[in-house]
């Protein structure tokens, strides 16, 4: 089957450790934030992407991609009502669970600086150029974890899925770049294996939009591997977490 041959190629004597890992169960943390709120439950890489953005209280913060909802609960718990945070997805559906998950799990004062929005990413350079002090773009993946324990989705997977989807990834990426404010921080993640979804998306950025540069992310979860541009937590090194990428790029200043 091609998924299966395509990462052996790709990580080679790695690959059966990672494909057994991948398998199991994850590594989630809960994550409650006041009595009688529903705690949430989060893979701890996921965790660790959205804590690298290093919101402050006070930040315009847009998490481009947002539903289901977590790495929101995650930037709004760094905001603590200071500030704005808006949580756009494009899916009408995906919306519903994310404002649900906003409204019950965080404290009343936190949410009144959260608006709830359904743009289509790409579309935020254009229209908020230069709007934001902080974006985390979490962008839709490969998500290969599921794709393997989910029978229907591992029979239609491609190596041609991927690239489409690297190229949706480089436009978001450049929307999301272009709605960054000078100075600003920027966090691309996926929860994708192959690079093509990873590095080679923000490699291409950095050669395209010469203001930017990479911010290297010091410290990393134990078993995470850094990469030619950022860091990969894979399950089989990383005690169960992940998959997650993460890249940290910063704009150049006026």
């Amino acid at each position: 089957m091609e998924f299966f041959d395509y990462f052996s190629q790709l990580y080679g004597e790695r690959w059966p450790a990672l494909l057994e890992s991948l398998k199991g169960e994850g590594c989630a943390t809960e994550l409650r934030f006041g009595e009688g709120l529903e705690p949430y439950y989060l893979d701890e890489a996921s965790v660790f992407a959205a804590e690298s953005l290093g919101v402050l209280p006070g930040d315009r913060v847009l998490d481009m991609c947002a539903a289901p909802g977590g790495k929101s609960l995650v930037l709004a718990s760094r905001l603590r009502g200071e500030g704005s945070l808006q949580s756009n997805d494009r899916s009408p559906d995906r919306r519903i669970r994310l404002s649900h998950v906003l409204e019950n799990s965080l404290p009343e004062q936190w949410r009144s600086v959260i608006s709830v929005t359904g743009y289509d990413g790409v579309k935020f350079g254009m229209h908020k150029k230069e709007s934001y002090d902080r974006i985390l773009l979490d962008a839709p993946c490969s998500s290969d974890r599921h794709v393997l324990n989910a029978p229907e989705h591992l029979k239609v997977w491609s190596v041609k899925r991927v690239k489409r989807l690297a190229v949706e990834q480089g436009s978001l990426l450049a929307s999301a770049v272009d709605a960054l404010a000078p100075g600003g921080t920027l966090i691309y993640s996926t929860c994708a294996l192959s690079p093509m979804e990873n590095d080679d998306v923000v490699k291409k950025i950095l050669k395209k939009r010469p203001a930017m540069r990479l911010d290297e992310i010091a410290e990393i979860p134990a078993g995470a591997d850094r990469t030619e541009c950022g860091v990969h937590i894979l399950p089989d090194h990383a005690e169960g977490r992940g998959p997650i990428y993460c890249a940290r790029l910063v704009k150049s200043g006026t």
